[in-house]
């Protein structure tokens, strides 16, 4: 990856520029069955396409703080670098009271009522479909995103030194985050071409970094798991060679 990077966009756009079609998210949810396959250009495309509606439909600014109220999740991981992309603090399971703007997943609508800002839902059903009509007092993220645009500048440059991210109480920039997501790769021997298999939540940097910071500073990819303890030994035993797996965090 390019030594340069000080942002987790940095980090995605040198993925793009490095080899698009590979893997870089493989996420599983193992009490429904899902598995969902994106290449750094889909996974991309998901990203600007959200950074588009955070700065362009959500009127969102550098500085502005998101509590983002979803699990670990390939959607999740599109808003984290969404908000890297537009200079968004987002801040994971944080007070909707609090923010500036609010995502919820279907288990957390009635707490993100409490955001006076925006107000977004994720169905998190499979292949990112819409809710059957979109919960009240929130706009549908499946029903606004895919007319966004495929490309996105910011409005603002992102200036890496300020917040970007609230995670178990502590505060991260830009360049904290990224270069203790370099640290973590290190420490776990990730490479170019790693496969990281993760069965941890998003609720702390450790989820957080085997998730999704980690892989995507080394060059590699996660193979991203939720409700793995579904799944048994020798599912897991079966995924990992499936999945051409180098490295588990579980």
């Amino acid at each position: 990856m390019n030594a340069s990077d000080r942002t987790p966009a940095d980090l995605l756009r040198s993925a793009l520029a490095a080899d698009p079609a590979r893997p870089l998210v493989t996420f599983y949810d193992d009490a429904t069955g899902e598995r969902v396959e994106l290449s750094v250009a889909t996974f991309a495309n998901w990203v600007a396409k959200t950074a588009n509606l955070l700065q362009g439909e959500l009127s969102a600014a550098p500085g502005d703080r998101l509590a983002l109220l979803l699990p670990a999740h390939w959607q999740s991981a599109v808003w984290l670098l969404a908000c890297s992309s537009v200079g968004v603090t987002a801040e994971v399971g944080g007070d909707p009271a609090d923010a500036d703007l609010v995502v919820a997943g279907p288990d957390a609508l009635d707490a993100g009522l409490a955001c006076s800002g925006e107000r977004i839902a994720l169905s998190l059903a499979p292949l990112g479909r819409r809710f059957p009509v979109a919960p009240a007092g929130y706009v549908d993220y499946a029903v606004e995103v895919p007319g966004q645009g495929d490309r996105f500048a910011p409005f603002v440059p992102v200036d890496p030194e300020a917040p970007a991210l609230v995670v178990d109480g502590a505060e991260h920039s830009a360049a904290q985050l990224v270069e203790q997501a370099r640290a973590d790769a290190a420490a776990l021997g990730l490479a170019p071409g790693s496969r990281l298999l993760s069965g941890f939540g998003y609720g702390d940097w450790r989820g957080l970094s085997a998730g999704l910071y980690a892989p995507l500073a080394a060059g590699g990819s996660v193979v991203l798991c939720r409700n793995l303890d579904a799944l048994g030994a020798e599912g897991l035993e079966k995924r990992v060679e499936s999945e051409r797996v180098t490295h588990t965090a579980l």
